[in-house]
């Protein structure tokens, strides 16, 4: 599914991120940038040991904002590591951090000035975030970055399973 919002398009696919040719990639990360299950262990074995080499570098990025390296092997040029939150309720800041993690890496595509960036679901695997209202949050945020920022021409959301990219489908028909 694909929509014009402003000079921008936003696009939902089922695929693998690893395969993605947008200018960067997002990988939600853990705190530590330390590799881990999931999106993140994926993007680290297609892109090589030079991703882990960077993120020890930088040390570690505290939940709900980004930072950036080179993309090694991947076919993108760059992987935006965001810390998406644990879900515990809903009760502790989870969609204040769930926003900023996606604004925040945004932003950092725009201050690098990249075109394309794509995200995959964040937090909605072992962080546990509901994936409707995750799904409801991420795409708010990419509609309102789009609509006021005309340097990204795409945000992509690149999801795993049929079953996500139905429901964030569902979701962008329910914002439009």
């Amino acid at each position: 599914m694909e929509v014009k919002v402003n000079k921008g398009t936003l696009s939902l696919v089922q695929g693998d991120i690893t395969q993605e040719e947008t200018e960067a990639i997002v990988n939600a990360a853990n705190s530590r940038l330390a590799g881990g299950a999931g999106v993140d262990g994926a993007i680290h074995r297609a892109g090589g040991p030079s991703i882990m080499d960077e993120c020890r570098q930088i040390g570690g990025c505290p939940t709900g904002q980004a930072v950036i390296t080179t993309a090694g092997k991947l076919k993108a040029r760059y992987v935006i590591h965001t810390v998406g939150p644990v879900y515990r309720g809903g009760g502790r800041g989870e969609a204040n951090l769930l926003r900023s993690a996606y604004a925040e890496s945004l932003k950092l595509a725009s201050l690098r000035k990249l075109k394309s960036v794509a995200f995959p679901a964040i937090s909605t695997g072992v962080y546990s975030y509901p994936l409707g209202e995750a799904a409801r949050i991420a795409l708010k945020t990419a509609v309102e970055y789009l609509r006021s920022h005309e340097d990204i021409e795409l945000i992509r959301f690149v999801l795993f399973d049929r079953g996500t990219y139905e429901v964030f489908v569902e979701e962008l028909r329910k914002i439009l």
